[in-house]
């Protein structure tokens, strides 16, 4: 059989296939019709029956009709109501439209569809009293069947439209939110570390009653999203109250304090049974004295290694110049952090660190470097760390010495401050958070006017709490960081990576990836995005959505494309793979909505981690917990034995007494080294 051959039998079939369905078409059409006729045969005989006498003074009646309708009468009692014919009217119009079609039309609408059968259902069946009204036979016939025929045109357009409704209306769903509405997570999944919270979401047309549940919320948590998209309200401080409640040794750095200071507070307060331990709660706070603790971040029982200090100094030097972040390894960089370095070792080893505080430091590195030196130089573990600053002065290069000691002394002269220095070089807690023989809360207050200085002070606690609560055997402890960006966290990467393992959640909020780009380096930046496991994203923009968007993967979705003509409509519905949430929609998210994805464990698994759906949060038990805080309570009493308030003199004599413990230091190190004979030669006169 030849190709030609099998084309024309292809197009004859065809040819059959399309007037075998026309003929199909003309036939229905046919009965239809005749199912309509029928109807206005039961019309006519209602009007002819029941306005009898009017047809008789019109001369419009006949024998054979009045025979045949007397007839059924006997037989059925068909006009033995005048609602029977009208039943009978009604129902064979409505088969008549059920099977017609028509084309369709987008203005043909549910409403006026409801309308006009309302209206027509209205004049059809509730007439009947016209015929009773004083006006004569003629005149209340004419109202009558005035009546019914309006009636029945509107059920018969009602009708009609309904067959060229556009049932499947593209239009219904302009911003694709069906295709894009999934099934999420309603179960509640508890544990003993668990963070759960009560979603609601969109799915099936409907409002759905959900939850998310960070199941293991020591593979990290970040929450994303603009300002006043709702992160804090919504989930940082949830975090803060369950885990409280819970039993997490805590550290909080509260960039608006005391917004998170005082939420820990009052929470802790309610829920001290959660611990099997009593824990403490400490402050940090360099605005006001009365109401922070004092900690010295750099308490030498904790520093092991010289690389302890090197860290301390990494975290000091890098937040006082955020630039230096994208220059790691500059030589003008990795100087003055080699330079604060040696220093707080020095001041480690001198005496076992009687002086050891970063306040010390900040003094000991602003003598002059003629008496710096030979002081550093004469302590053998410090000698070769400084040999690029002794090579330069022993070789009269002064001007890349006085370079490379500016550019430590420039950026910590801003931390010289006696509020700064009071609160750094007491001890009235270890930042061992996490002991299991003495949990703590501890919250660091930064201020948005000053955060520049404060950020570079409390990023030393920071590092120093990352070393430190990263153990085995200590107590689960969760490490919360809200406005992540405004202070550099040294470490930060390593901390999430490794912190599963020995019971650390971290909670990063922050309000885009290119912030966190800015003022962390691209690599970290990655590092930390990549490593989080848990994903809260608000309204975000730009890459950051594009990249959410790309994580939360793809999904089946329908498209459908429709075709209208004059006699008929087609349509067709295709599938595709398409993003299961665009970043158009993470771009327009309403406060309070989030996206999102959970990770889970062996024993605990969430099939659907994906989740788009508004948080709900109790705004009236919230506000009312709030009214009824107490507020952070007076920590240090500077009143004296007379009542007065001595908070001014006391902090400049803690001030003038660390100036004054690093002249003695001096002092006494180059009269030691003045009188050692292997040492004097460092002296230069």
């Amino acid at each position: 059989m030849s190709y030609k051959t099998i084309l024309d039998i292809r197009a004859d079939t065809k040819l059959y296939s399309i007037m075998a369905q026309e003929d199909d078409l003309r036939a229905l059409g046919k009965v239809m019709d005749f199912m309509r006729g029928i109807s206005v045969i039961f019309l006519l005989i209602n009007c002819y029956w029941f306005c009898y006498e009017a047809f008789q003074e019109w001369h419009f009646t006949l024998g054979i009709i009045n025979k045949i309708l007397m007839n059924f009468q006997r037989t059925s009692g068909l006009f033995s109501s005048i609602l029977w014919t009208k039943l009978f009217c009604v129902v064979f119009l409505a088969l008549s439209c059920l099977g017609t079609k028509g084309v369709k039309e987008e203005k043909i609408t549910w409403p006026k569809i409801w309308t006009v059968l309302f209206s027509g259902f209205v004049f059809f069946f509730f007439n009947w009293w016209l015929l009773a009204l004083p006006i004569g036979k003629v005149g209340a016939a004419t109202l009558y069947i005035f009546t019914l025929s309006v009636g029945y045109i509107c059920l018969l357009m009602g009708g009609v439209w309904m067959s060229r409704l556009l049932k499947n209306n593209l239009m219904d769903d302009v911003f694709n939110t069906e295709n894009e509405s999934f099934m999420q997570e309603t179960r509640l999944m508890e544990n003993e570390y668990s963070v759960n919270l009560p979603t609601r979401f969109y799915y099936k047309k409907k409002w759905n009653k959900g939850w998310i549940n960070v199941v293991n919320p020591f593979r990290a948590s970040m929450v994303l999203g603009t300002p006043g998209s709702g992160k804090s309200y919504a989930i940082v401080n949830n975090y803060i109250k369950q885990q409280i409640e819970k039993g997490f040794a805590m550290y909080i750095y509260d960039y608006k304090f005391p917004d998170l200071s005082e939420i820990a507070y009052n929470h802790l307060l309610h829920h001290l049974d959660a611990y099997k331990v009593t824990p403490q709660f400490f402050v940090i706070n360099f605005d006001d004295p009365r109401k922070s603790h004092r900690c010295n971040p750099i308490n030498p029982a904790f520093m092991t290694d010289i690389s302890d200090a090197y860290e301390s100094a990494y975290t000091i030097m890098l937040n006082l110049n955020r630039s230096w972040i994208q220059k790691q390894g500059d030589f003008f960089v990795e100087s003055p952090i080699i330079l604060l370095a040696a220093i707080i070792w020095f001041l480690k080893i001198y005496e076992n660190g009687k002086y050891c505080t970063f306040p010390h430091a900040i003094e000991f590195l602003n003598r002059p470097y003629a008496q710096i030196f030979p002081i550093l130089t004469s302590y053998d573990e410090l000698a070769n760390y400084l040999s690029p600053f002794m090579d330069a002065w022993e070789g009269g290069a002064q001007d890349q010495l006085q370079g490379q000691i500016a550019s430590a002394k420039i950026p910590l002269s801003r931390m010289i401050s006696p509020a700064l220095y009071w609160v750094m070089t007491g001890d009235d807690f270890s930042l061992d958070i996490n002991n299991p023989n003495e949990p703590k809360v501890l919250v660091v207050g930064n201020n948005p006017d000053r955060q520049n200085i404060y950020s570079a002070a409390l990023g030393l606690y920071n590092s120093r709490i990352v070393k430190l609560i990263n153990k085995k055997k200590q107590l689960k402890s969760s490490v919360i960081i809200d406005e992540l960006p405004t202070i550099y966290f040294r470490g930060l990467d390593n901390l999430i990576a490794t912190a599963r393992s020995n019971k650390v959640a971290v909670c990063l909020g922050f309000q885009d990836f290119s912030q966190l780009t800015r003022d962390y380096g691209d690599k970290e930046s990655k590092v930390i995005q990549n490593t989080v496991g848990n994903v809260f994203s608000g309204q975000v923009v730009g890459e950051t959505a594009k990249t959410l968007s790309e994580r939360f993967g793809k999904v089946l979705q329908q498209r459908q494309s429709m075709t209208i003509n004059r006699n008929d409509k087609s349509t067709s519905i295709s599938t595709q793979m398409d993003s299961l949430i665009p970043a158009s929609k993470i771009s327009n998210l309403t406060q309070g909505m989030f996206v999102g994805a959970m990770s889970d464990n062996f024993d605990e698994r969430i099939d659907q981690k994906i989740f788009h759906a508004e948080i709900v949060v109790d705004s009236v038990k919230v506000s009312a917990e709030m009214k009824v805080y107490q507020p952070i309570p007076v920590i240090a009493d500077f009143t004296d034995e007379d009542g007065f308030d001595n908070l001014k003199e006391t902090i400049e004599a803690n001030y003038k007494r660390v100036k004054q413990e690093v002249l003695s230091l001096v002092d006494a190190e180059t009269e030691r080294i003045k009188t050692d004979p292997t040492l004097k030669h460092l002296i230069k006169e």
